[in-house]
């Protein structure tokens, strides 16, 4: 049944993933895909929340189980982020590689900044 509930967290955070970065492009239009950046910040923010949470409470580890490797995981991304990267620096001049390779850092250390501070909130 886990099984079962994880494949449809999955898809439904797939489906939250592609409204996301339709949202994003709408609403903030940019040379580098900052949709991606979105997502896999704020899905980075809810799954350091999720597993700060359930940190330490057996009880917790279906929901951890569904809602993080389910939920989250079908709604953020590194696959897109590296082939986003592979795409902007495919113009192969120096302006190009250093925008691909900035737009990816960023997008690791804000994620990794977003899942600390998710965990620091409720590790407590």
């Amino acid at each position: 049944m886990i099984t079962l509930l994880v494949a449809v967290a999955g898809g439904c955070g797939a489906v939250l993933r592609l409204l996301a970065d339709a949202l994003v492009a709408r609403h903030l239009p940019a040379r580098v895909p900052l949709g991606t950046v979105v997502i896999n910040v704020t899905g980075s923010f809810l799954l350091g929340l999720l597993l700060g949470a359930a940190t330490g409470h057996p009880a917790w580890d279906d929901a951890r189980t569904i809602l993080g490797t389910g939920l989250i995981g079908g709604y953020t991304t590194f696959s897109t982020a590296s082939v986003e990267a592979v795409t902007l620096a495919a113009g192969r001049d120096r302006r190009s590689v250093l925008v691909a390779t900035g737009h990816a850092v960023v997008m690791i250390v804000l994620a990794l900044a977003a899942a600390s501070a998710g965990w620091w909130l409720t590790a407590r």
